[in-house]
């Protein structure tokens, strides 16, 4: 089994961000979300992954090979920004034939890897119900989840089963050539070579493709759906807040914190993440994630993301509040 993961875009969405670090090692309760990824496809045994990258690569290489030394990575780098299927074509050098996931560099999904061994269809999709389906790339399906077309961002509200960014193939041969193909043909959608396009042309081929819903899909692409997947993730299985009770600051549940994160005389929580390193003093901190080596004091702080190394220093203040007064009102 082999994976070609899609790490290369710029992440403008998450600017200031995504400046100075790629999307994928932006940090959701307590490990970058390429590190959540990573964690599944481990799990499910593989190990074997080729990733595409770009914008300051050389930090995710650095991260996967600190970080999981076992696995075998190469890295191909996309420079010119085209589309999906160019970057999976890249990696064909590495992925030649057999059983392989291509995994989009954002998705974070429960999912159950294991059905792939139990179909003999030429492919799996994993997709999600959405109430607005024209901001993703969506299934059109038989009733027995065989899929007959892709859309990507369809105009209608027809088809609501959205592509989360998971795909299993049986064999890489047949999808590098749908890609090749795809490219030679100049199939574009909105001047870009999408992955859902050349799927289509293994529909057409013949390839037989089933969808595998999932209940749980987490974005990682804007700043509200990375605190968003912080909560979610904070809630099932990464809360760590058992370990810092009774520490002199107070610990409200769901939270991770790092072990070597100074903390005193605040509140931390509910669903906040404090990374490695961080000094929190004199502060409340909830719904947030400060990022490894941030510096937050006399400061409340809520739906926030602090990035590395930043320094947020506020001052203590006395106030004499008459009646029905309001102080620092958000009309959000």
């Amino acid at each position: 089994m082999k994976v070609i993961i899609l790490l290369a875009g710029y992440g403008t969405r998450l600017r200031p961000h995504t400046y100075t670090k790629p999307k994928p090692l932006i940090n959701v309760a307590g490990k970058p979300v390429l590190g959540h990824i990573l964690d599944k496809l481990i799990a499910a045994g593989v190990n074997d992954v080729t990733f595409v990258v770009g914008y300051l690569s050389e930090q995710i290489q650095d991260y996967v090979h600190a970080t999981y030394p076992k696995i075998n990575g190469t890295y191909v780098e996309q420079r010119e920004m085209n589309g999906q299927v160019p970057a999976i074509l890249l990696a064909e050098q590495h992925v030649t034939e057999g059983p392989t996931f291509v995994v989009f560099g954002d998705t974070l999904a429960e999912v159950d890897l294991s059905v792939i061994g139990k179909t003999d269809a030429d492919g799996v999709i994993y997709t999600k119900a959405v109430e607005d389906p024209r901001r993703f790339g969506v299934v059109k399906l038989e009733p027995d989840g065989t899929i007959t077309r892709l859309i990507e961002k369809p105009s209608e509200m027809t088809d609501k089963q959205a592509v989360i960014g998971l795909y299993f193939v049986r064999d890489a041969a047949k999808l590098m050539a749908a890609c090749h193909h795809l490219v030679e043909r100049k199939i574009q959608t909105k001047g870009e070579f999408y992955l859902a396009d050349a799927l289509n042309l293994m529909i057409e081929d013949g390839a037989r493709l089933r969808s595998e819903a999932v209940d749980v899909w987490l974005d990682a692409g804007k700043p509200d759906a990375v605190l968003e997947s912080n909560r979610y993730l904070l809630s099932h299985g990464h809360d760590n807040s058992k370990h810092w009770l009774y520490r002199g600051f107070i610990v409200v549940p769901p939270v991770y914190i790092h072990p070597s994160a100074k903390i005193e005389a605040s509140v931390i929580g509910p669903n906040t993440t404090i990374g490695e390193g961080c000094h929190i003093s004199n502060s409340v901190i909830r719904e947030s994630i400060v990022d490894a080596n941030a510096e937050v004091i006399d400061n409340v702080l809520a739906n926030s993301l602090i990035g590395r190394d930043a320094i947020l220093h506020g001052r203590p203040r006395k106030f004499n509040i008459g009646d029905s007064s309001v102080v620092g009102f958000d009309e959000e």
